[in-house]
């Protein structure tokens, strides 16, 4: 559908298309050049199977696992998600909370919010959180998290993963101050719940570590960059995080102690400041 394709205000310029699929929908994507995207299909791959263990054990954590295709070492598609940077989201509503107000109030609900979007919110910043720290995701920051309407938040662009990150003292996950107001801040309930979704994941995902790390171990041969770089260490980096040679009950007191070192981190608050001030010399 020639009429509808546009460029995106980016370094690169992607184009937005929109396919008619056969059944006479419409299927919308970016196509990216100067990207090696195989990178980002594996950490997309490995999210969804993440997604597949936990719901296995009755654990929806509302991930939004879009689809990407690399077309080749330097170009692909990625499915186009509605979804807004958490950047601009601050920047037009001062708070998370004040867009789901906007977008989806309700009377009843918790924060005047529909108590769906309460929900998909909470869960979907647990899953990421635990997932992002498993496979050692870094330059996390707010122009990567969307934000649905619906309340699901999601990451994207995975330059870099098994703990590579081009900023100082990188959190061992992404949780801004606007975040964890969105769920009601630190003496909420909603943060309670967030916590103890993330202990739940860990323990699930800690039990189905052999499947993750023998699906990666596939991987090593297959030129991904950040996997290339120390092949030999790629797979040892992952187990490490899922810290095996703990009981259950060490498990639960070691994510306690990322979720709070994320939540106290000084660094991220001026690396966060820093990106914005470069993104707005560039435009």
């Amino acid at each position: 559908m020639a009429d509808r394709a546009s460029l995106f205000n980016s370094n690169l310029m992607p184009c937005k298309l929109t396919f008619r699929t056969a059944d006479n929908r419409q299927y919308v994507t970016m196509f990216k050049r100067g990207d090696d995207l195989r990178q980002d299909q594996l950490v997309i791959q490995m999210i969804r199977l993440m997604d597949k263990l936990l719901r296995a054990e009755n654990l929806d954590l509302r991930l939004t696992p879009y689809q990407v295709l690399a077309t080749s070492v330097q170009d692909g598609f990625v499915q186009f998600i509605d979804g807004s940077p958490l950047r601009d989201v601050i920047a037009e509503w001062s708070t998370i909370q004040e867009m789901f107000r906007f977008y989806r109030p309700s009377a009843s609900g918790p924060y005047g919010v529909e108590a769906d979007v309460i929900d998909n919110y909470v869960r979907s910043c647990a899953g990421y959180s635990v997932i992002c720290y498993l496979l050692g995701i870094g330059d996390r920051h707010q122009h990567n998290l969307l934000l649905c309407q619906n309340g699901r938040l999601f990451h994207v662009d995975f330059g870099y993963i098994l703990g590579r990150d081009p900023k100082p003292l990188p959190p061992p996950m992404k949780l801004t101050t606007e975040m964890i107001n969105g769920m009601g801040g630190l003496n909420g309930v909603h943060w309670q719940e967030f916590r103890r979704l993330c202990y739940t994941a860990f323990l699930h995902l800690r039990r189905h570590a052999n499947v993750v790390l023998n699906l990666f171990s596939l991987m090593l041969d297959a030129g991904i960059p950040d996997i290339a770089l120390e092949p030999d260490k790629a797979v040892n980096k992952i187990e490490e995080r899922f810290h095996l040679n703990l009981s259950d009950e060490e498990a639960v007191h070691h994510m306690q102690y990322l979720i709070d070192t994320s939540t106290s981190a000084k660094m991220p608050v001026l690396v966060d400041w820093m990106h914005d001030v470069k993104q707005m010399m560039k435009n």
